[in-house]
């Protein structure tokens, strides 16, 4: 029996020479990640073996990133536990403070993840890095700290769903309503414990940051992960960012799927997620009744470099709406950076936004951007789930930069086509 390119990727971690869903494996890992909320836990916990050391200092990335720079006094804490620990063993790649960026947004572009790794993070945002052809899903801090000890980890082969692209995005279409539509059509654990291999023509046509948008929320359909497989666009971001080669896998021909989705990314609009779960989808242009507070345009799903020129785009030389705020968070310091150099920082800033450091902070509550009793926020970020970015009377519409720029100049879901 065939293998799809997740079964091939964890065979080949395990040592096997094939696997098939449902095996429990024991498999090598080639990436292990943590932040500054989950890595502490981890190290309390791999503290406590009898020979505490990491098994490769250089296969470890420890990001600060959540509530950095710090909001209080417990976070302060936190990021110093995770300094401490990487100071002491040696970590390569640790990212603080004026170096760091929003974990799933760095890790590609510093050249960390590449095809064919088998990539685990503290994180359930870690399926981000299947846009370049890797394995990479989110686990326990518990056994973040398994894995940074041994380098090994026990994992059950899952079964996948083949989601089949055809045609091209349209003018403000973008791979978060590609994953929103997704989410819509097979519910929040349509995917559940299985791998999403997204396929066919259409993926073509997809930009990296695209595909990473994708992947980064296969979580939010269950999955275990999301996969692409590695074509000519995945190569030449590997040129610029690839610390070191990968390997390619592809899908047999006869490898077997549980199940097919098809997308057809011609017909494709923009997509809203209403609360309080993102398989609550509704397209944009029948949303424009819902009066929002805020807008928050960046995250690990949507603040790179394509998605900060996509809400520039409409909001420059427009204003944003009177009694909307709205709070731009570029991913990383490169993109922040670029933003300067392209202009886009002022863009935001005489629209009436104002523009952060990197952060997770809004996204899960942290800081912010943080929503009060009643307030609605359209947000670029990943989940939209009671009390996530604030009170639990609060609530939050997911949607691509296009849509969030878009909303933030009306004062109300708005289609981006106006625009």
């Amino acid at each position: 029996m065939g293998m799809t390119m997740s079964q091939k990727i964890l065979a080949r971690a395990a040592g096997l020479p094939e696997v098939v869903p449902g095996q429990l494996i024991d498999a090598s890992v080639d990436l292990v990640l943590g932040n500054d909320i989950t890595s502490p836990v981890a190290i309390h916990e791999m503290e406590k073996l009898p020979d505490a050391l990491v098994f490769d200092k250089d296969k470890i990335a420890l990001v600060l990133d959540h509530f950095v720079p710090n909001k209080d006094i417990k976070s302060a804490e936190h990021c110093k536990c995770v300094r401490q620990f990487a100071a002491r063993h040696g970590i390569t790649h640790f990212y603080d403070v004026g170096e760091m960026g929003i974990e799933h947004a760095l890790i590609p572009e510093k050249g960390l993840a590449v095809p064919g790794d088998l990539i685990v993070g503290a994180d359930s945002h870690t399926c981000t890095y299947g846009a370049l052809g890797a394995f990479s899903t989110g686990v326990g801090s518990t056994d973040m700290a398994a894995a940074m000890a041994t380098g090994k980890l026990w994992f059950k082969v899952p079964a996948a769903i083949r989601v089949n692209l055809t045609g091209k995005l349209q003018k403000h279409v973008t791979g978060k309503d590609v994953i929103l539509h997704l989410i819509g059509l097979i519910g929040v654990d349509g995917a559940l414990y299985q791998s999403l291999e997204f396929t066919g023509e259409g993926v073509a046509s997809l930009s990296m940051d695209d595909r990473f948008t994708i992947a980064n929320m296969a979580i939010e359909a269950g999955a275990k992960n999301g996969i692409f497989p590695v074509d000519e666009k995945t190569q030449e971001y590997l040129k610029e960012h690839a610390k070191r080669p990968g390997t390619v896998y592809e899908a047999d021909p006869d490898a077997e799927y549980a199940g097919e989705v098809m997308i057809d990314l011609d017909t494709l609009e923009s997509t809203v997620s209403f609360p309080h779960l993102p398989e609550n989808t509704h397209l944009a242009k029948d949303s424009e009744d819902v009066v929002i507070d805020q807008v928050v345009i960046g995250s690990c799903t949507n603040g790179r470099i394509q998605d900060m020129r996509e809400a520039a785009e409409i909001l420059k030389g427009r204003h944003v709406a009177k009694g909307v705020r709205v709070i731009v968070i570029p991913a990383t310091q490169a993109v922040y950076l670029q933003c300067l150099q392209e202009g886009l920082t002022e863009i935001f800033v005489k629209a009436g936004a104002v523009v952060s450091t990197p952060t997770c902070g809004p996204c899960l509550g942290g800081y912010m951007g943080i929503l009060a009793e009643g307030e609605r926020c359209v947000s670029t970020t990943n989940r939209n789930f009671v009390g996530r970015m604030g009170h639990v009377k609060s609530e939050v519409y997911l949607a691509s930069p296009a849509v969030a720029a878009a909303s933030a100049l009306t004062g109300h879901i708005t289609d981006p086509r106006r625009y």
